[in-house]
């Protein structure tokens, strides 16, 4: 393991005055990263995208559990003129008028073969009226009771299950999202990963604009001291004052561009832009080896686009399923059997009504039934046979799309590889430039002191140590991210040689 120069990078923010006071948030990455997987928004929208998926789900698994409706109508009425055909003459028009209270109660039971059985009573009292018009309108009234025990039966045949079927989709559907979901949850680290750096990048940038300032001040007070004694011309002193300008000029537009970068770092993670937070960070880089073959194999096993994709296919299959069953005989069975009793009194309280409707139970007959129906479509002029041809088009899409992310996901772990071994490279390359550029700056601070050197001279040595500076600067975060990329694209640690786990994320 390489070690950076010990920097500890702690760096306060001021927002807004209210925020003046508050404590400050010291976070790492792994903190930042932690905090967006529960607060920011990317993660809440996602979240909620799954939970409506999980309860998708949940409403059709539940669909084969029993089901109890209870319906009340209090009251019903209606009144309106019916016409009566006569044989030997024309139709009459009576008034007739209902006024109905009463309810229903059914359970519906659903069997593992997608059909129902259903058990349901019915009670109601009535007030009928009708006016006759060949009786000079002559109004007739009654009160009722109507009750009903009914038991009934309804099966699909010669067809696929469908409640099972859509059972099946919904949960293709749900696991699908359930891992776009973990998918998402891996890219935001990543853009955490990259808002983090990005931060740090700015913090780097305005500390080396501080060390440069600190520099020509330096070298401007010895300029200054020079030029009083007559050593140099006043043209140095005043090219040195100038960039010491120049340089707190760089210093502010550096610290506006963190506060800005460090805005938006919040505004990721989910914090509230008034809050107070510093940035902490282990400057250590590992190398390590990482071999294609065994990189491009795990991700191809770990990947989670691989299994969404297979769900695609395995839902298109449904869809083709769908498409042939246009074409196919289908049948139900269907059978009810209920007792029915209607009050044979005219008059009296509820209680006798509906006891007399109890007792026309025995008296009166049962209505009972059972049909079976088939259909079948003889000729539907090439419907069904094109909606085949449709969803075998889009079966053969899905595997194809399934084919090319395989190929994608290859070709991006050996893209990536390729990445980390680069910017490794180049980050040993940095490292070397800068400590060489400091000790040739320090050299020709001696020999400005000594009048070795102008101060223009030494200007542009600092100009360079501040390149080196900013180009190890970006170099180390290349590395940095490139690791992060490594392993979201093939969700293994090569540095501790296992599957690499995600931070943790409190689901609701």
């Amino acid at each position: 393991m390489r070690k950076l120069p010990a920097y500890l990078i702690l760096f306060l923010f001021i927002s807004a005055g209210e925020a003046i006071g508050q404590e400050a948030f010291v976070l790492t990455l792994d903190q930042a990263i932690n905090i967006s997987l529960n607060k920011s928004y990317t993660v809440k929208a996602h979240q909620e995208t799954k939970q409506a998926m999980q309860h998708y789900f949940k409403y059709w698994q539940a669909m084969f559990d029993p089901k109890l409706e209870f319906t009340v109508f209090t009251p019903s009425w209606n009144e309106n003129v019916s016409g009566i055909q006569r044989v030997d003459g024309l139709p009459v028009y009576n008034s007739t008028g209902m006024m109905q209270y009463g309810s229903k109660l059914k359970f519906t039971y659903t069997l593992p073969s997608g059909g129902h059985m259903a058990l349901g009573t019915e009670v109601y009292r009535e007030n009928l009226k009708t006016v006759l018009a060949l009786r000079d309108y002559e109004k007739l009234s009654t009160n009722q009771a109507r009750s009903s025990i009914s038991l009934s039966f309804d099966q699909p045949i010669f067809t696929k299950n469908k409640l099972k079927e859509n059972l099946e989709e919904a949960r293709l559907q749900y696991e699908k999202v359930s891992s776009e979901f973990n998918r998402r949850q891996l890219d935001i680290i990543y853009q955490v990963t990259e808002g983090f750096y990005d931060v740090y990048r700015k913090t780097r940038e305005m500390e080396i604009a501080g060390e440069k300032l600190k520099n020509s001040e330096e070298t401007y007070r010895i300029a200054k001291l020079k030029g009083e004694a007559g050593r140099i011309p006043e043209s140095d002193v005043l090219s040195a004052e100038v960039t010491v300008a120049q340089n707190r000029a760089d210093l502010s537009q550096a610290e506006g561009n963190l506060r800005q970068t460090e805005d938006k770092f919040k505004q990721l993670i989910g914090l509230s832009l008034y809050d107070d937070i510093r940035i902490t960070t282990d400057l250590a880089y590992d190398s390590f080896n990482i071999n294609p073959e065994e990189a491009v194999s795990k991700a191809l096993v770990l990947r989670s686009e691989i299994a969404e994709r297979e769900s695609d296919v395995e839902l298109q299959d449904i869809n083709l399923d769908r498409a042939r069953r246009i074409r196919e005989i289908s049948g139900t069975i269907s059978a009810y059997y209920d007792l029915t009793g209607v009050s044979t009194i005219d008059h009296g309280s509820m209680g006798g009504l509906f006891r007399s409707s109890l007792n026309n139970f025995a008296d009166r007959p049962s209505n009972r039934g059972i049909t079976l129906t088939f259909s079948y479509p003889v000729f539907d002029w090439g419907r069904g046979a094109q909606r085949v041809k449709q969803e075998t088009a889009n079966l053969r899409e899905a595997q194809l799309t399934l084919d090319n992310t395989k190929t994608t996901i290859v070709r991006e772990v050996r893209d990536i590889v390729r990445s980390v071994e680069e910017a490794k490279n180049r980050l040993e390359i940095h490292e070397k430039n800068e400590q060489l550029a400091r000790k040739l700056y320090e050299i020709s601070q001696m020999r400005f002191e000594h009048g070795g050197i102008t101060s223009q001279e030494l200007g542009m040595e600092q100009a360079k140590l501040t390149e080196s500076q900013l180009g190890y600067l970006g170099a180390y975060i290349t590395y940095q991210l490139a690791l992060a990329d490594l392993k979201r694209k093939t969700l293994w640690d090569f540095k501790e040689n296992q599957r690499y786990q995600q931070l943790s994320f409190s689901d609701k």
